[in-house]
């Protein structure tokens, strides 16, 4: 079973006769099932002002911060719903009344499909007679085909057939244990995805669409392998070129001990999307990206075997040189969330530069890591344009 169920620390306030009105945030209230709801409406928190005395203590607490394991958790917005605060534990706030509340959230367009042994989560919209051709929706690590159900709806009213699978390990599909018929390899990827594809009787060519690290990365370096299958390629904000960052939490995954620490924490998939985004998630879409990893330990060591896999600059420099000019004809639009944090602008930019004349750069104002999280509106401008 995963774990993020954790108190935050108390607020402990300086006293002092005069004082000063700061804007805040009430999270403070609980619902009937025990988990937090944070109130958007501000209201008024009154600070005293602090002597010089106590503010010369406050200094040095800052330069000298305490050391908080659990910090990961009490600071970030939306992972607070998924903190309890109960007056009796043993009552109120268990991980089993939150499954409870959300296990049937998410699937949205989706149902199982048998392919290659496995039973893959795939969500659909349009149909096989659609005017204007299918698309394959490919999602990142740690994340779920969750975040294109607004986009994938709107690509099915103007004409297109969609689908949009969770990856082997990922969101609602079967998570096999590593060692048992599935390592969570570049290769085995590759293999299950021409399984699948088959399974779902899509017609070559196609258009792809991909976003993300990791899974997402080897749904490029499949598109390298097989470019006769793909009719024009559509990227979101990926690791494109042998500049790009690797965000921390791949790199906390490759540490002994640490990763298998790091790869049970429930809130992981969540927390990774506020990280590279301008916004909060409502709770009710946390509570989808939250579930896999909360209902079981499967999804967490899949994600950390295949992170353990993966070479990342290999990846990246593959992708780099395979879509560069003289190695790739085929048109490539690639609409960046411009307030990406996990990958800057200028990934997007270097990419474009390597064959300008097949990759249109498309930079999408407001929105981050997951463009089509944040703003599926303009992405699906973007793609109807392109497609």
């Amino acid at each position: 079973m995963a774990w993020a169920l954790l108190s935050p620390p108390p607020l402990n306030l300086p006293t002092s006769s005069s004082s000063t009105t700061y804007p805040t945030i009430n999270t403070a209230a609980t619902n009937g099932g025990g988990c937090w709801r944070r109130r958007r409406r501000a209201t008024s928190l009154v600070i005293a002002k602090a002597s010089n005395s106590e503010k010369s203590d406050a200094n040095s607490k800052e330069t000298t911060p305490e050391f908080n394991p659990f910090g990961f958790v009490t600071d970030n917005p939306s992972s607070r719903s998924a903190i309890q605060l109960p007056e009796s534990p043993a009552e109120d706030g268990n991980v089993g009344q939150m499954l409870y509340r959300i296990e049937g959230k998410g699937k949205d367009f989706g149902s199982y499909i048998k392919s290659g042994g496995y039973r893959w989560f795939v969500r659909e919209t349009g149909s096989q007679e659609s005017r204007r051709g299918t698309i394959i929706f490919l999602h990142g690590a740690p994340t779920q085909s969750y975040s294109y159900r607004v986009v994938m709806s709107e690509m099915a009213d103007a004409g297109f057939h969609c689908f949009a699978p969770d990856w082997i390990g990922f969101g609602f599909t079967d998570k096999p244990q590593p060692g048992y018929g599935f390592d969570y390899t570049e290769k085995e990827f590759h293999v299950e995805f021409d399984k699948l594809l088959e399974a779902l009787e899509v017609k070559s060519p196609f258009f792809l669409v991909v976003q993300g690290f990791l899974v997402g990365s080897y749904g490029l370096t499949w598109v390298l392998k097989n470019p006769s299958k793909i009719a024009k390629l559509a990227i979101f904000n990926s690791p494109l070129t042998v500049s790009s960052p690797i965000p921390g939490l791949f790199q906390q995954l490759r540490i002994p001990l640490y990763g298998e620490f790091t790869c049970q924490n429930a809130i992981i998939a969540e927390r990774f999307i506020e990280a590279g985004s301008p916004y909060v998630l409502k709770v009710e879409k946390a509570d989808v990206y939250r579930l896999p990893y909360l209902s079981s330990g499967g999804p967490g060591f899949a994600l950390l075997e295949a992170a353990r896999k993966a070479n990342f600059r290999g990846l990246s420099s593959q992708i780099a040189a395979g879509f560069g000019s003289g190695s790739w004809d085929k048109p490539i639009l690639v609409a960046w969330g411009i307030a990406d944090k996990h990958l800057p602008q200028s990934v997007a930019e270097e990419f474009q530069k390597g064959n300008p004349s097949n990759v249109k750069l498309n930079l999408i104002e407001g929105a981050g890591h997951m463009p089509q999280e944040d703003w599926p509106e303009k992405v699906v401008e973007a793609l109807r344009v392109f497609f």
